[in-house]
């Protein structure tokens, strides 16, 4: 009998590689729509798909990193040239970056939060899938996914949220591992 750490070692050796270390080659379009397919097949309370994909790559990624450097001067005219230079950049790493979008739909009998939750449940399959397919991958968010500016010029509509960029590409080098936390210290046992 296969043991439970065995079954479980993808999960344990999940982690995230730095979007700074990302490069070519990304998910070709067969792989592309295998990790896409993979990411849908998370809880969906209502059965309502509170999600949607914008894929931004090739010469994209400049242009949103254009329109970055452009929003943060308007946001802060005294912003150092390193931040900006940092904000023009930060789509030019990973060759393919799948921004993941929740569609909230306001009143329904499945609250907005657990709509939200099924959408980030999309974020980390989709890192999942891009590990399990070779890829590095990391899930960031940044003030661009919540600037009303940039999350209009990407198409969101009024009841959407940007809830990852999701860069994905070949790690030129291994990420760096974290401490992860004890499980069994995080825990506590309600007995009523």
């Amino acid at each position: 009998m296969t043991s439970p750490m065995t079954l479980l070692a993808p999960l344990f050796s999940r982690h995230s590689t730095p979007s700074r270390l990302l490069a070519e080659p990304g998910p070709d379009r067969d792989q592309l729509a295998a990790l896409l397919a993979a990411a849908v097949h998370v809880p969906d309370h209502g059965k309502l798909t509170p999600w949607r994909f914008i894929r931004i790559h090739g010469p994209a990624r400049a242009r949103l990193g254009e329109q970055l450097a452009i929003r943060q001067r308007e946001r802060d005219p005294g912003a150092p040239q390193a931040v900006i230079d940092k904000d023009r950049e930060r789509f030019n790493f990973a060759p393919l970056v799948i921004t993941v979008v929740a569609c909230l739909t306001p009143g329904h009998k499945v609250p907005e939060q657990e709509q939200l939750l099924s959408a980030g449940c999309v974020c980390f399959s989709l890192l999942q899938a891009a590990q399990a397919l070779g890829f590095g991958a990391q899930w960031l968010t940044g003030w661009a996914a919540y600037d009303p500016q940039i999350t209009q010029s990407l198409g969101l509509g009024e009841d959407e949220r940007i809830i990852g960029f999701i860069h994905i590409g070949t790690a030129r080098e291994a990420a760096p591992e974290r401490p992860r936390p004890d499980p069994i210290q995080r825990m506590v046992d309600w007995v009523g």
